[in-house]
């Protein structure tokens, strides 16, 4: 199953300290088989409220995602983000192919009624 690393960050400021981790983030995920899938990019909000931007990165299981995050040539780097840009990070685990969502609605259905 893929795994992603999702960041929703606030107020990214643009200064040595982060060109320098965008610089350096792409040699901390290769070992991992870590790709991009968002980055950078304006979010168009549709419900709610989301300041901020959004990064998304796809490993191909959790266990990468959770290595590529607790390396020490990624923690290295982390400090250079997280001192100037507020927000959250999270590592979720995707769906395989052919996933169907009518077949969860009907797993969480039996279990809410029987």
């Amino acid at each position: 199953m893929p795994a992603f690393a999702l960041a929703h960050l606030h107020d990214v400021p643009i200064n040595e300290d982060i060109l320098t981790y965008i610089e350096r983030i792409q040699a901390t995920l290769d070992p991992f088989e870590g790709r991009f899938r968002v980055h950078g990019t304006t979010v168009e909000v549709r419900e709610g409220d989301w300041p901020g931007t959004v990064v998304i990165i796809e490993f191909p299981d959790l266990d990468r995602a959770r290595a590529w995050y607790d390396s020490p040539a990624y923690q290295e780097i982390l400090p250079l983000r997280a001192r100037h840009i507020p927000g959250s990070t999270v590592i979720v685990e995707g769906v395989g192919p052919g996933y169907d969502a009518r077949r969860t609605a009907a797993r969480i259905r039996a279990q809410a009624t029987g």
